[in-house]
């Protein structure tokens, strides 16, 4: 299967030829695979080089001439290095962008601390107005890339990973889909943590919704699922743990509840290893998950 990086160039390159208000902003990081958009659109596809504060900069400036730029580097790079630039020049000034980003939490390992960020979506929650999309399958990627270059002039955020789900879903840019059906507690799984809850929350009598849109929060999701499974809430997300605790309890400020958020932790893990390793270690695979969604549900391992 490829990945939802692999889909990133082809469809905004697409997206290139559609629309001329479309432009592309790069610094050096997936310059190889817009070789061919360059070409066809040199004024609207910009390599700025390792300078990411530039990078944002540049798109700020171009979406205050009418242009919808889409802004693509490491997540580290995107969110974290240039964060001045990404609250005042888009914020402050009004000005929408897409932001892109690849390696998300620890996607790339052997790449070290420097190009990890399970900070970045926490990071965005200080700001005012922006929509979060994590998807959790490269076919969903391409769909919120999509409503993300076509949502006018907001900012946008879409989180791409290498971890993946084995199968994409029906997504819309806004909601929350009920995967399963149960009567004791509400599991919210985000993007590519889907499957690992699936299998985690097998033969529980849990709720489960998947989460692909994570700002706007869909409360309204939530309050449904939890009129019928109860207020017991476990939010298991990509990236630092109890990111959307804060949400969720927004959704049910009217109503006794209890909140789990599982997620990376905020310990930094100093080996490399692999992708499913740094995923263990933070009690993100199956196994952890069944235990702790367990006991915090009193549901049986």
């Amino acid at each position: 299967m490829d990945t939802m990086r692999d889909r990133f160039a082809p469809v905004v390159s697409r997206l290139l030829d559609e629309d001329p208000r479309v432009a592309v902003v790069l610094a050096e990081v997936g310059k190889d695979g817009f070789a061919e958009a360059m070409r066809r659109h040199p004024d609207r596809v910009v390599n700025v080089g390792i300078r990411e504060q530039l990078l944002v900069g540049a798109a700020a400036g171009l979406a205050l001439t009418g242009m919808r730029p889409v802004v693509h580097t490491f997540a580290s790079f995107l969110v974290e290095r240039p964060f001045e630039q990404v609250k005042l020049d888009l914020g402050h000034q009004d000005a929408g962008a897409v932001l892109v980003s690849a390696a998300a939490s620890f996607d790339w390992p052997a790449g070290g601390y420097t190009h990890m960020a399970p900070g970045d979506v926490a990071l965005l929650d200080t700001l005012d107005g922006w929509t979060v999309h994590v998807p959790g399958h490269p076919d969903e990627a391409e769909t919120l890339l999509r409503h993300a270059v076509a949502a006018g002039d907001d900012k946008v955020y879409v989180r791409l990973s290498v971890q993946a789900n084995a199968g994409g879903r029906p997504v819309d840019g806004e909601s929350f889909l009920p995967v399963r059906q149960g009567r004791s507690g509400v599991v919210v799984a985000v993007g590519p943590l889907l499957d690992s809850v699936l299998d985690a929350t097998e033969g529980m009598d849990v709720t489960v919704l998947y989460a692909t849109t994570v700002r706007p929060f869909d409360g309204a999701a939530l309050r449904r699922a939890t009129g019928t499974a109860g207020t017991d809430v476990v939010l298991i997300e990509p990236y630092l743990a109890g990111t959307s605790a804060g949400a969720v309890d927004e959704a049910l400020s009217d109503v006794p509840h209890r909140v789990l958020g599982l997620g990376v932790g905020r310990r930094e893990l100093r080996r490399y290893g692999r992708v499913e390793e740094h995923a263990a270690a933070h009690g993100l695979d199956a196994r952890s998950l069944r235990e702790r969604i367990g006991g915090f549900l009193g549901q049986g391992r």
